[in-house]
């Protein structure tokens, strides 16, 4: 079974900052902790609105990351602006997601297989440059396929739907979680690599970690919520370590 790896999203730092209008807290100094508390990673999503990350996040952000080694995966919207970003830091990764400039976080996943024209030349250009691009998409067999088409090297399945009704104890809970097996069974047998996440908590993490294929979790707004109340550090080692639980009982 792959390892499993853990991508520490810092957007929500930046939230409390803009609440301010200060400089406080930095979410460059959140990535900095979560890389020392042991995250394999830093995603951060640069919205159109820039309601949170800001483009000199972003230039911050590559710099750390590239210095101390560690990927930046940067979340974006398939837009003009968003691509001459991309291009410009050259991120190790770029994760292509649906925005809209009313949604309170990402609603759901890119409709690869509506979107499959306008997808694919951006796809292409990006993995040209070196950037490892992934789709955000919903558990769909359809949008695996898709995904797998334009050219994408990652697909990253939106868990949202699954671990909300975990929480709000909806009994198709199940079937959701079988929904995230067989799209993880299928991206796996077209030659992708499979990541999770979205709405991810130390309630619901264990059964997306112990899905074989998954070989990386993106988790963010639960950590930087659990961090007021038990410091960054101490919130990423405890997903840490459920996520290892996960995956040493599965392959036992």
């Amino acid at each position: 079974m792959a390892s499993l790896r853990l991508g520490v999203n810092i957007d929500h730092v930046a939230t409390v900052r803009n609440a301010r209008g200060a400089s406080y807290p930095d979410p460059v100094r959140a990535a900095e902790m979560a890389l020392a508390a042991g995250a394999d990673g830093i995603t951060a999503h640069l919205r159109e609105d820039r309601r949170h990350i800001s483009d000199a996040d972003i230039d911050a952000l590559a710099a750390i990351t590239r210095r101390r080694g560690r990927p930046l995966n940067l979340e974006m919207a398939v837009t003009a602006e968003m691509e001459a970003i991309a291009l410009a830091h050259l991120p190790h990764a770029a994760c292509l997601v649906p925005e809209r400039r009313e949604e309170v976080t990402t609603e759901g996943g890119l409709d690869v297989a509506k979107g499959h024209n306008a997808i694919t030349p951006v796809v292409q250009r990006l993995s040209n440059a070196g950037i490892r691009v992934s789709c955000f998409i919903d558990p769909d067999l359809e949008q695996v396929a898709a995904a797998a088409s334009a050219g994408s090297a990652v697909v990253e399945l939106h868990t949202g739907a699954y671990c909300d009704a975990v929480r709000e104890r909806n009994p198709q809970a199940a079937a959701m979680l079988e929904r995230l097996q067989a799209a993880a069974a299928e991206a796996a047998r077209l030659g992708l690599e499979v990541h999770a996440g979205h709405g991810i908590d130390y309630e619901t993490v264990k059964p997306i970690a112990a899905i074989g294929e998954i070989v990386e979790l993106n988790i963010g707004h639960f950590l930087i919520g659990e961090a007021i109340f038990i410091g960054l550090g101490p919130a990423i080692q405890r997903m840490r370590a459920l996520m290892d639980e996960a995956r040493s009982v599965r392959a036992a």
